[in-house]
C-alpha cells in the first residue's frame, strides 16, 4: 500500500521520546542487563528502520518477528544483533547466516528436520525457546532443552541464548507469572551446558518485576510510551507516548435537523449541526467500531458521527471551522488528550493492536 503523502493524515513519531523511555526503564532495573529493543511489526507501527537507526547506539540489539523484518533492518544498515522471535523453517537458514541473524529454535523436530534435509548449521547463531506456560512455541522440559542444545551444537550451530515468555506479567493476578518464573529458573539452573544469554523479561516484566531480570531484557511496547497492561496496573514511573495521529478537516457543512450522515443512515442530526469530514478511515486502521468515539479539534472533544468509511470519517463540530483545521485522533490538543489506550478501550482490545493497525497508507513523520 502506497503511503499517502499528499493527505493531511499522518502519524508523527517522536524518536527522542523512544530513546528517553528506554533510558527510564533501564535506569529502574537493578542489574545491568543486555537491552534489546523489540521493533517487530514495523516497530509497533512507529517505523522499524527509523526507530532502529535512532536507538541503535543505546541498545545491544533488536528483536523482530520474522526473517523479512530482520533482513529489512540489515539492508537499511543496522549492524547490531537481531534476534528473530518467531520460527524460521530450516530451508531459510542460509539467509540467517548470510545476514548474521540470530534464530529462535523451538523444537527438537526442527533441528532433526535440518539434519535430514542436510542443511548446514555451521555459522548459525541461535537461542532456544522454553515454553514455560505460554503454550505457543518452545520445548517444555529440561531433558528436551539439553537434547536441543546438544543436537544444535553437534551440527555446528552456536547456541548463544535461552529464553521464555510470560503470559501474565502485565496482569493483577501474578499466580501464573510466578509459576512460569519458577519453572524457567529451575530449568536454567539444572542445565549442564547453559547458554550465556538468559532472558525472560518483556516490557511488563521489566517494569513490574525488575528484580527478576536475568541478564538480558526485551523491551517492547513500553519504549513507545504505552502501558503494557492498558489500565490494569499503574506504571511506577512516567513515560512519554511517541506517536501522535492527526488529520485535518477537508470538508465542513451545516446540515439541518434530521439529516442522515454516513453509510447505513446510523446517525441523524437532532438539530442543525456543523459536520466535518476527515480523510481517514478503516483502510488507514481507523476501524468502523470507532463510531461515537471522540477526536480533538481546537482542544475540544468532538464526536465521530455516522459510520467510519474506508477513507473518510465524519465528526460533529461545535461551530464552523476553516478547511485545514488540525484534528487530533491520538495525542494532545490544548488541555485534552486521547491515548492509544483510550482508543483500545473503545474497541475492546489492547493498545498494541491500535498502533499496529495504523496502515502504511498513513505516512510517518519523524
Amino acid at each position: 500500500m502506497i503511503s499517502s503523502l499528499h493527505r493531511p493524515t499522518k502519524a508523527k513519531v517522536n524518536l527522542d521520546a523512544i530513546s528517553a523511555n528506554i533510558r527510564t526503564v533501564v535506569d529502574h532495573i537493578p542489574s545491568q542487563p543486555k537491552v534489546w529493543a523489540v521493533v517487530k511489526a514495523n516497530a509497533y507501527g512507529h517505523g522499524a528502520i527509523a526507530v532502529a537507526r535512532h536507538i541503535e547506539g543505546q541498545v545491544d540489539g533488536f528483536c523482530v518477528s520474522n526473517l523479512d523484518e530482520a533482513i529489512e533492518l540489515r539492508q537499511a544498515g543496522v549492524t547490531k544483533s537481531i534476534l528473530i522471535l518467531g520460527v524460521v523453517l530450516p530451508e531459510e537458514v542460509y539467509l540467517a547466516i548470510d545476514y548474521q541473524l540470530t534464530l529462535t529454535i523451538a523444537s527438537l523436530e526442527w533441528v532433526r528436520l535440518a539434519k535430514r534435509s542436510e542443511i548446514d548449521l555451521k555459522g548459525l547463531t541461535c537461542h532456544i525457546k522454553i515454553d514455560s506456560g505460554m503454550g505457543r512455541i518452545g520445548v517444555r522440559s529440561q531433558a528436551e532443552a539439553e537434547a536441543l542444545i546438544a543436537e544444535l551444537q553437534e551440527q555446528g550451530a552456536f547456541v548463544e541464548g535461552i529464553f521464555t515468555h510470560f503470559a501474565t506479567a502485565d496482569e493483577v493476578d501474578q499466580g501464573q507469572f510466578e509459576e512460569q518464573l519458577a519453572f524457567f529458573r529451575a530449568l536454567v539452573r539444572s542445565l549442564d551446558n547453559c547458554p550465556s544469554v538468559v532472558h525472560a523479561s518483556n516490557s511488563a516484566t521489566s517494569i513490574w518485576h525488575a528484580d527478576t531480570v536475568f541478564n538480558a531484557v526485551r523491551l517492547g511496547v513500553i519504549i513507545y510510551g504505552l502501558n503494557p497492561s492498558g489500565t490494569a496496573l499503574d506504571l511506577p514511573y512516567d513515560i512519554e507516548p511517541a506517536l501522535h495521529l492527526e488529520s485535518a478537516l477537508v470538508h465542513v457543512k451545516e446540515v439541518p435537523a434530521g439529516a442522515s450522515v454516513g453509510y447505513g443512515g446510523t446517525y441523524h442530526s437532532p438539530k442543525a449541526e456543523w459536520i466535518g469530514t476527515l480523510p481517514i478511515g478503516y483502510a488507514d486502521g481507523w476501524t468502523r467500531d470507532m463510531q461515537d468515539f471522540d477526536v480533538l479539534v481546537d482542544g475540544q472533544l468532538c464526536q465521530m458521527v455516522g459510520r467510519v468509511s474506508m477513507d473518510q470519517t465524519t465528526i460533529r463540530l461545535p461551530k464552523k471551522y476553516p478547511l485545514g483545521t488540525k484534528v487530533t485522533l491520538i495525542g494532545k490538543s490544548g488541555d485534552q488528550s486521547i491515548s492509544a489506550t483510550d482508543v483500545a478501550e473503545k474497541r475492546g482490545t489492547i493498545n498494541y493492536e491500535v498502533l499496529c493497525l495504523i496502515s502504511d497508507r498513513v505516512p510517518r513523520e519523524y
